[in-house]
């Protein structure tokens, strides 16, 4: 059996040739891809920064923890409270305590001495300025943004003096230095914009910079003044004695060893940014999969029935269908051993390539790397060997049914291409495909928004429809040429007579067209139309003139800003904070919300909420407004919730909004804020007043405390369709990878059709058609192929973003569905240019030739 399959190989090694590259490529696609996967389960070891040399560590606990009749949950807090003062004096009896607070200390430099520099002139400047004035930075300058502490803290880290000495005044600040960073130097003078205001300080003092972050000292008094908040509580004692000291229910968490870790700037950051990247490659490592997996398939479908001829001779010479189906099992298994591990080979080495060009397009951080596991490489190979017996599974049953007869048969005319069980199976999963979405239209449309359900729906529409494509192939195909075959000349006749003989020459060669259609435009065409929807929902909610935002991400807007905004004359200011809250959901679960604390009298001014329950105006300090995605949401109930510093309170709803995209969250009030600061701010100009004046103070005061001050417009244009570039770089990622394979399997097949059709095509030769009138009649046929397939990738493409667009309406955003056409004929173009050269090469060398050897060849 093995060898009467190396003779089939050699003999039909063109058929087979075109197997192994697809299968090869879509092995080492899964390899790469579940290389970098297995990296993204762990993130890197790293050890405390911030208090690498402390020996304990007082917090507030940043976790919220409820007790539940299935186990203890916990959620992290959006606001972790401070450590109150009779905590710290309490824990300052038993030994040295170190009180620590961290707060925004952006600097803007400017030398001066021997070597002073003027400072860059602002745009508003119109002299020169000289004398001691020359030596004040000023605040239109760019500010380098830092964090300040007190000086006491350093040691903690512990930072070490390189230059000068610790601040001592308050005018003084110590600085980190990090090489490429701003040059400061011991004797600078320097502005710090920090939450109590902008002033102009004086560098007495260097450390050199750890990396985690950049600092600015000051010394503890006027930090204490800054931000009279204590973050942390360093404490020189033991952490028993601390841990007894403070109580079981005191809500501090007492940190030791690399459990400092949690005190440090951000520490969950590796972790998250690992998240993104695992589910992209999740999502590119199963979409590789599923087309490598239909691809192969198609594949060996193709080649089988290409042979009926060669098994209708073997039934004839005595082959049984056992040993047919035992000879293509053969073929297959051994084609599938040598391409999956041509496939492992190609993975390994193209791992480094895929995980450095993600780092360099963002999509993933800088230090991810691969680790040492093999296990990827292990499932992809097995997974190739697995993709290619089962594909030749079918074709195997096909090839033992053929009859002896096949071998008279000399018509490539296909019939009966559809048998009973593939119709069966056809049904069935269309069924499914469509059946799923609409339960979740009735049951959950907002499930249907979610990037899990958009990627995974299209993959069973797909599957129906290259299950059928033997039977849609024909009457799409006539369509297509309709208007061909009546023009003159007999080229379009024969296409259209040609695609419909040769069914499954055509499905063969539509699939992968009908795959990659199919998701560039799905995956394209949702993403686009959510954004749209999310913008529309933005432009409805908000009716501000102006959104105030912090200049740097991440940070409160500055007091001294939000006072100068309240006193503006002519403008309704409505100051909001991100905050959450977090609920218990039927005593499992606890689900945490995205939430604003707003002024409620202020909020109807500026906004128009999709209110479809109670009031906005009844929202007061014992109130919350939920939306539709909450277990709770009749007005006048009352629901417990954990707010974002921990605390617990029972809020009566006061009104309820539509679920929309998903966008429309909670709102409270400061009260329950959870200590959150203020990150927006909502203007609009009152009627009568001068909108300009407005302007011009809003921005005056946004240049002086480096905030950022937007119109509406230019607000919903940042904010609006298409600015999330790490998301569309991850959609091209993946449709690139179904595009090399869908490129591979295309010219594979046409290269297995065009060298299977030499004796028709000198045929036509003999009848008296030129060469080049013989090629354009090929590429013709290839290029109507692969129109089949986007007609039918287009008609599943429409489905799934007729489906998003039903679940935005039921969940009342009445948005316009965003049809990629530019993708969609860069793609249908390509694959039209790649199919008529992967047509016409094996063409034009089969026309060399003599027509006579050709047409007398017998297979």
């Amino acid at each position: 059996m093995l060898m009467l399959a190396l003779n089939g190989i050699r003999t039909r090694w063109i058929t087979f040739v075109g197997s192994f590259v697809a299968l090869a490529l879509g092995v080492g696609l899964i390899a790469a891809t579940g290389l970098a996967l297995a990296a993204t389960f762990d993130a890197p070891e790293r050890g405390p920064e911030r208090f690498a040399a402390a020996p304990v560590v007082v917090r507030a606990a940043d976790h919220l923890r409820v007790d539940t009749p299935t186990g203890t949950r916990s959620k992290p807090l959006d606001h972790p409270g401070p450590v109150s003062r009779r905590t710290a004096d309490r824990l300052a009896a038993l030994g040295r305590t170190v009180e620590d607070r961290t707060f925004p200390a952006d600097v803007t430099a400017a030398r001066t001495g021997v070597d002073a520099k003027e400072p860059r002139m602002g745009p508003d400047t119109t002299a020169a300025r000289t004398g001691a004035d020359a030596r004040k930075p000023r605040p239109g300058q760019d500010a380098d943004v830092r964090a300040g502490h007190p000086w006491q803290v350093a040691a903690a880290a512990p930072y070490r003096l390189t230059s000068g000495r610790a601040p001592a005044a308050p005018g003084e600040v110590v600085v980190t230095t990090r090489p490429g960073g701003a040059p400061l130097r011991t004797g600078d003078r320097v502005l710090v914009r920090t939450p109590a205001g902008n002033a102009p300080r004086t560098v007495v003092g260097t450390v050199a910079g750890r990396g985690f972050e950049d600092a600015v000292f000051f010394t503890d008094d006027e930090a204490a003044r800054i931000s009279p908040d204590i973050d942390a509580l360093v404490v020189h004692a033991d952490a028993t004695a601390v841990r007894r000291a403070l109580g079981p229910d005191s809500g501090m968490d007492v940190l030791t060893g690399h459990d400092r870790r949690r005190a440090d700037p951000d520490p969950d950051r590796d972790a998250r940014a690992l998240v993104s990247v695992n589910a992209l490659l999740g999502t590119a490592a199963g979409i590789t999969l599923f087309v490598s997996a239909a691809v192969v398939a198609s594949t060996f479908s193709f080649a089988v029935a290409q042979r009926r001829r060669e098994f209708g001779l073997l039934r004839t010479a005595g082959a049984t269908p056992g040993q047919i189906r035992r000879t293509v099992c053969a073929e297959a298994v051994l084609v599938g051993v040598l391409a999956s591990a041509a496939g492992v080979w190609l993975g390994a080495g193209g791992a480094p390539l895929l995980v450095g060009r993600m780092a360099e397009a963002g999509l993933a951080p800088p230090w991810f790397a691969l680790g040492d596991a093999s296990w990827p490489l292990h499932a992809a190979f097995w997974t190739g060997v697995f993709v290619a017996t089962v594909g030749a599974l079918v074709s195997c049953h096909r090839a033992g049914r053929t009859a002896p007869t096949e071998a008279l048969r000399e018509a490539a005319v296909d019939s009966r291409v559809m048998p009973a069980s593939r119709w069966a199976a056809a049904v069935l999963v269309l069924l499914t495909g469509l059946g799923l979405p609409a339960l979740a239209l009735a049951v959950d449309p907002g499930d249907l928004l979610g990037r899990k359900s958009y990627i995974t729906r299209p993959m069973l529409l797909v599957v129906g429809f290259a299950l059928l494509a033997p039977v849609l192939v024909r009457p799409v195909g006539r369509l297509l040429t309709w208007l061909p075959a009546r023009l003159p000349g007999a080229t379009g006749v024969l296409v259209r007579e040609n695609t419909a003989a040769g069914v499954r020459r055509t499905a063969a060669v539509a699939a992968p067209v009908l795959i990659t259609v199919a998701l560039a435009a799905t995956l394209t065409g949702t993403v686009a139309t959510l954004e749209e929807a999310r913008a529309t929902e933005a432009r409805t909610a908000t009716t501000a003139d102006f959104v105030v935002t912090p200049g740097q991400e991440g940070r409160p807007l500055a007091p001294a800003f939000v006072e100068r905004a309240r006193a503006v004359e002519g403008a309704v200011v409505s100051v909001s904070r991100s905050t959450a809250v977090t609920v218990l959901e039927e005593d499992t679960a606890l689900v945490t919300s995205e939430a604003r604390a707003v002024d409620p009298a202020r909020l109807a001014a500026v906004s128009e909420l999709p209110v479809t329950a109670g009031r906005l105006a009844d929202l007061d300090d014992d109130a919350i407004v939920v939306n539709e995605e909450w277990l709770t949401t009749r007005v006048g109930d009352r629901v417990t919730v954990w707010l974002g510093d921990g605390r617990k309170a029972s809020l009566r709803i006061a009104a309820v909004l539509a679920t929309g995209t998903g966008d429309n969250g909670v709102y409270v009030t400061r009260r329950n804020a959870g200590g959150a600061g203020v990150d927006r701010i909502d203007v609009k100009v009152a009627e009568g007043a001068d909108r300009r004046a407005v302007a011009a103070a809003l921005h005056t005061a946004g240049a002086a405390t480096g905030t950022r001050v937007t119109t509406r417009a230019e607000w919903l244009a940042a904010n609006g369709p298409g600015t999330n570039d790490q998301t569309r770089t991850g959609l091209r990622m993946i449709l690139g990878i179904a595009l090399l394979c869908t490129a591979t399997a295309l010219a594979n097949t046409l290269v297995m059709a065009t060298s299977d059709r030499v004796r028709d095509l000198a045929v036509l030769r003999l009848a008296g058609a030129t060469a080049p009138q013989v090629l354009r009649l090929v590429a013709a046929e290839a290029v109507v192929a692969v129109g089949v397939g986007a007609v039918l990738g287009g008609v599943v493409a429409a489905v799934n973003l007729l489906v998003v667009w039903g679940a935005l309406v039921l969940l009342g955003v009445m948005s316009a569905v965003v049809v990629p056409w530019g993708t969609l004929g860069l793609v249908v173009a390509a694959a039209a240019l790649l199919a008529a050269v992967s047509a016409v090469l094996p063409a034009s060398l089969a026309l060399r030739t003599r027509p006579v050897e050709l047409a007398g060849a017998r297979e």
